[in-house]
């Protein structure tokens, strides 16, 4: 009789790549169910753990580690806004925005789980968390476009634009991840573009922004 192979052995994980793992598990099943059909069982039971192991990582049970999971993601979505303010200004865009449909393209479950509301379990603390992304985004937008005190027009028009961006990045999940995302980063920019020319024939300080736009190629 031949010899069975060996058991691998168990590595047990670190406390912060236990807890990364819970996490990740949990902004998986959150987006594919409603959080509240989500139990602490079914966290364990994906992440191969036991249920009390769950509760010794996030002893406020279920709304604790959903919290935590809205946090997770959203900390990693808000450092694609993080550029270098060098440069033409539209090129910066450019960058900001393939940083961040590229998060949404690797991290397309948790993307979802974060943005899309509507649960029972939904809180004013998970609504903070949400809208934390974006006047976050909206604040990196206005500075890469050198704005020191930008007027209500201008960021109306940034924060509609941002919504837009959240509202495009899940219908393109939902249509299978078409177009190419260059294709779709291309068709955002030309849509900011449009918005502050719209804006710009109201208002003069982004009629200024956007001849400086254009001066800059």
């Amino acid at each position: 009789m031949s010899p069975h192979a060996p058991t691998p052995a168990y590595r047990r994980l670190s406390v912060e790549e236990r807890r990364s793992q819970l996490l990740e598990t949990s902004l998986r099943l959150f987006a594919t169910r409603a959080p509240e059909n989500v139990s602490l069982d079914d966290v364990a039971a994906a992440a191969g753990v036991s249920r009390p192991l769950v509760y010794r990582y996030f002893p406020g049970g279920k709304q604790q580690l959903y919290e935590a999971a809205l946090t997770s993601a959203a900390e990693q979505l808000k450092q694609c806004f993080d550029e270098p303010r060098q440069g033409p200004r539209l090129p910066r865009l450019v960058r900001v925005l393939d940083r961040y449909l590229a998060f949404v393209d690797e991290h397309d479950i948790g993307f979802s789980a974060l943005l899309q509301g509507g649960s029972v379990v939904e809180t004013s603390r998970t609504t903070t968390i949400v809208d934390g992304v974006r006047r976050a985004a909206v604040e990196h937008i206005l500075r890469h476009l050198n704005t020191t005190e930008p007027g209500l027009r201008l960021r109306m028009t940034v924060r509609m634009w941002i919504t837009a961006v959240e509202a495009a990045s899940l219908i393109w999940l939902d249509e299978g991840k078409q177009p190419s995302l260059e294709e779709l980063r291309n068709w955002l920019v030309d849509q900011f573009t449009a918005v502050l020319a719209v804006t710009a024939a109201h208002d003069p300080e982004t009629a200024a922004l956007m001849e400086a736009l254009a001066a800059e190629g």
